[in-house]
């Protein structure tokens, strides 16, 4: 199942994994884009599985650089540049989750509630919506708190914090239309050859932005969009 929003103006498509730490500090960017460009910008939200396997990613992957212990380090170092985001004392270290595809199918299960008009849920306040403080808060929970965000508990938790229908988001896991939704998640980014968490990809994969990138070239780009919409075409320039 394809999630269809109602769309606005410029579309950006924006990969993330949920167990990214320079997605979680990008986030602030994100949200001043959103509300700066309120009524001329959707942001459709997707993710890729740079965690899908935790294990082979930190345990084997940074083996020679101290492994978790070493990724723990990394990821504080990471956070101290910010002033905005904190981040667990023992991140990494407790309650580590084996992989991000399970938080990733269940917020693709919000996101098709919440593109599903008969399932819709109160707003979450402020400028969220309840897909995407549900994002926020499960990457609150992992950074910030020290969870397990593999823990379904932590699930029915945010479905009674932000009133959406925890059974009708796990119904959508079961039935296998959040694993089609989080398909072609793979599928776009496969198609716009995105390198990594977090990318932001422009006019339909011919602009990219990728990592820890400053919201004042992110609004360049945006503005020039706008302002050209066919910017990035071939010409005869």
């Amino acid at each position: 199942m394809e999630v269809v929003v109602v769309q606005k103006g410029l579309q950006i498509d924006y990969f993330t994994d949920v167990l990214c730490i320079w997605a979680y500090g990008a986030q602030i960017r994100i949200d001043k884009l959103t509300s700066h460009f309120a009524t001329q910008v959707t942001v459709r939200y997707r993710f890729i599985s740079l965690f899908g396997s935790v294990e082979e990613r930190i345990g084997r992957g940074w083996a020679e650089r101290g492994g978790f212990e070493g990724f723990h380090r990394h990821s504080r170092a990471v956070a101290e540049q910010w002033d905005h985001v904190r981040v667990h004392e023992r991140l990494w270290l407790q309650n580590r989750p084996p992989s991000s595809m399970l938080p990733h199918l269940f917020l693709k299960a919000v996101q098709c509630l919440e593109a599903d008009r008969s399932h819709r849920s109160p707003a979450a306040g402020g400028e969220h919506s309840v897909f995407e403080e549900a994002v926020w808060r499960i990457r609150l929970a992992f950074f910030r708190d020290g969870e397990n965000i593999c823990n379904p508990s932590l699930y029915r938790r945010l479905a009674e914090e932000l009133d959406f229908d925890y059974e009708a988001a796990r119904a959508l896991m079961d039935n296998g239309e959040a694993c089609a939704a989080l398909h072609q998640d793979e599928l776009r980014r496969q198609a716009f050859q995105v390198p990594g968490s977090p990318t932001l990809v422009f006019n339909d994969g011919r602009q990219r932005l990728y990592g820890n990138v400053g919201y004042r070239i992110i609004e360049a780009n945006v503005r020039e969009l706008l302002r050209n919409p066919l910017h990035g075409e071939a010409s005869w320039c």
